[in-house]
């Protein structure tokens, strides 16, 4: 029995000892299999959270609109979002020609919902990015179109008209006609039919809209996409006599001499002149800046902007494709007069605005200074009934309503609101940095350099 009990007792502690080193090389296999599996959830984890992060950043950019990049020599081009954001990533500069501007897609009625359309759903050999404001037919013959249009305008004349100018204004259709000029009319005084007995005018482009100024046309009809196939604008007023100017001589002068934007000189005898800067130099064929010492605006060597450099009136501007898509943007949709912008428009001028700015003499303009916005041309009809009104206002003695003082009130607090708007926008975009300061500060420092 003993011998029994001791074979039993050798057995299980044979099976104790087989079962205990089992269990110790399990365990050990467990211990080293820890380690790898965190690796495996670390790796995971990661294939996880750039498979996230890669779909949010497809996500951003689909709700983002394109980004508009204007070039002086291509025009505007449509650009992928994600590519500018590698360039900003790598600090690559994006400087003049080029301009960027991002904006997400926000709720639908807010002003920037306006650009905030993209056009990833469209093939891109579809889009067709530019306008014109050229006249089509109905319909074409075959023989017609496979015609190639070499004698396609590439210059655009845009003026407000009222029908009492209309004799003046027809001359210098006349002159901008003969040269291919694209003409396009915006009627302030709602008179349209007054001027369809003219040969050209069927070929030019009609827009009324009652007591309208010239900056609010051209902010609403002249958006940069839409007049991006013609190589100047011409945004003059009605009042001008043209006898001594000739457009093409005077684009000749303004591609020459590198100019982006200008404005022919005013004759001396102009009835109407509020800067010396304007006026005609005989002698010289273009000018860039005045010294005048008299009245409270000194001109001198040291001056480095406007009045005295960099500066073209708002009476007869004319803008390169370039600076006039600056300058859209510039005029300010509220704020119809225009005032105080022509002080900044050098800002627009692609470059240096005391080279890039200029007054060209030998095609020059006489300002007749003839001030008729808000008057209109009535019918006899209407005006049979305005005269009655009057009557009955003056029975009444309630004073008439004097049209061109409360105009020029309503200019000079526009003038007032700009400059707020304007230096409210230089002190938050922190960003921006005046490009003229630091060519005042070279030019001083060049300066006291010479004298001593």
């Amino acid at each position: 029995m003993k011998a029994l009990k001791s074979w039993r007792w050798l057995f299980r502690k044979r099976n104790a000892g087989l079962d205990g080193g089992f269990q110790g090389k399990s365990g050990s296999n467990k211990m080293k299999q820890l380690p790898f599996m965190g690796i495996v959830c670390i790796v995971m984890l990661v294939i996880v959270y750039r498979t996230t992060n890669y779909q949010y950043q497809q996500t951003e950019t689909k709700s983002t609109k394109l980004i508009l990049l204007h070039s002086i020599n291509d025009g505007m081009q449509l650009v992928d979002h994600s590519s500018c954001l590698m360039l900003l990533k790598n600090n690559s500069p994006i400087n003049h020609p080029f301009r960027m501007m991002e904006t997400k897609i926000l709720p639908f009625g807010t002003v920037e919902d306006l650009a905030s359309l993209t056009l990833v759903n469209l093939p891109h050999g579809i889009i067709q990015p530019h306008s014109d404001l050229e006249l089509r037919p109905l319909w074409s013959t075959s023989s017609s179109r496979s015609k190639v249009d070499v004698s396609s305008n590439h210059n655009l004349l845009a003026i407000p008209v009222g029908i009492k100018q209309k004799y003046n204004v027809d001359a210098i259709v006349e002159k901008f006609l003969a040269e291919n000029f694209t003409i396009i009319l915006f009627h302030y005084d709602g008179n349209m039919d007054g001027w369809w007995d003219l040969d050209w005018s069927s070929k030019a482009i009609h827009i009324v809209a009652q007591n309208q100024t010239k900056w609010w046309f051209a902010k609403r009809f002249l958006h940069p996409d839409v007049v991006s196939a013609y190589d100047y604008i011409f945004l003059w007023d009605e009042d001008l006599g043209v006898e001594n100017f000739h457009p093409g001589r005077y684009l000749d002068i303004m591609k020459s001499e590198g100019l982006e934007i200008s404005q022919p000189a005013l004759d001396p005898n102009s009835t109407d002149i509020h800067h010396r800067i304007t006026i005609r130099k005989r002698m010289k064929t273009v000018h860039r800046r005045v010294w005048d010492l008299r009245g409270s605006v000194k001109c001198s060597n040291s001056s480095e902007g406007p009045p005295c450099t960099g500066f073209v009136e708002g009476m007869a501007p004319v803008f390169s494709r370039s600076a006039w898509h600056c300058t859209w943007h510039l005029i300010q949709n509220d704020l119809v007069h225009g005032w105080g912008m022509d002080m900044k428009l050098g800002y627009c001028a692609q470059g240096d605005r005391s080279k890039k700015v200029g007054v060209i003499d030998s095609e020059f303009i006489v300002h007749q200074g003839i001030q008729t916005l808000g008057g209109g041309s009535p019918s006899p009809k209407k005006a049979s009934k305005d005269t009655s009104s009057e009557e009955t206002v003056k029975r009444q003695g309630t004073p008439a309503v004097d049209t061109r003082s409360e105009i020029r009130r309503q200019s000079t607090w526009e003038l007032h609101v700009f400059r707020e708007r304007w230096d409210k926008a230089v002190k938050e975009d922190r960003t921006w940095v005046d490009p003229f300061k630091n060519i005042q500060r070279r030019r001083t420092g060049k300066r006291k350099s010479l004298q001593n």
